[in-house]
């Protein structure tokens, strides 16, 4: 498979790393030769399988919009645009491309998701619930695309909308947790990243995945079949 990579940043190296591991092609394209998305015509598309976009919130839409008007399947794991998507799922279905998106593609934060969906009914039980997360101090979004995952998994199942409260530290990777607290007892749901591996590997299996597929599809609701 040919992947187009954009963004080379921590995550960004280790997809690259990971995807050449499992005998794949990787080309990059740097941020400072795609302002506005410039950089990705038709023809430096050409040939590439897969673009995957691991950059940041500014940028994220034009790359989309560029790679989907130029037919190509997209992995996106860049988060901040997510009041988007019922725009970008029309246009994806209109040029019959495929698009996986994700706050996280770790497969244990995904596992961890559904553990959240399954505690959420203590939220009618008169349990009181907060979302805590940790970052390294040069993450660009805040709260992160996995709180907010974890806040609408909630909000989904009980009606009810839980805090989340941010914190942005050193180099943490990204931990993230739940509590629910009542008169009686507290229940304490906690996902600690040792190292970004994890988010690569998801991506990549991400975009195996994809080939020969159409269609908009979040990475929490695929990733047991990748």
């Amino acid at each position: 498979m040919k992947i187009l990579l954009l963004g080379i940043g921590k995550t960004g190296s280790l997809v690259r790393d990971v995807a050449m591991e499992r005998g794949h092609t990787v080309d990059v394209v740097l941020e400072n030769d795609n302002a506005n998305a410039a950089g990705l015509t038709k023809d430096r598309l050409a040939g590439f399988d897969v673009v995957v976009d691991f950059t940041a919130p500014h940028c994220v839409l034009d790359n989309i919009s560029a790679c989907i008007e130029n037919g190509k399947n997209m992995v996106v794991g860049t988060t901040g645009w997510y009041d988007q998507i019922p725009n970008i799922k029309a246009e994806v279905e209109r040029r019959g491309t495929g698009f996986v998106f994700g706050s996280n593609f770790s497969v244990g934060v995904n596992m961890f998701f559904e553990l959240v969906k399954t505690v959420a009914p203590a939220l009618k039980q008169g349990y009181a619930g907060h979302i805590y997360e940790r970052h390294h101090v040069t993450k660009k979004d805040a709260p992160s695309g996995t709180a907010a995952t974890m806040q609408q998994i909630l909000q989904n199942a009980s009606d009810a909308e839980v805090e989340i409260t941010s914190f942005r530290e050193g180099d943490v990777v990204g931990m993230h947790e739940l509590t629910l607290e009542s008169a009686a007892d507290t229940i304490y749901l906690c996902h600690d990243a040792k190292s970004r591996r994890g988010f690569a590997e998801g991506a990549v299996r991400a975009a195996e995945w994809l080939m020969g597929k159409k269609g908009f599809y979040e990475f929490k609701d695929i990733w047991r079949e990748v």
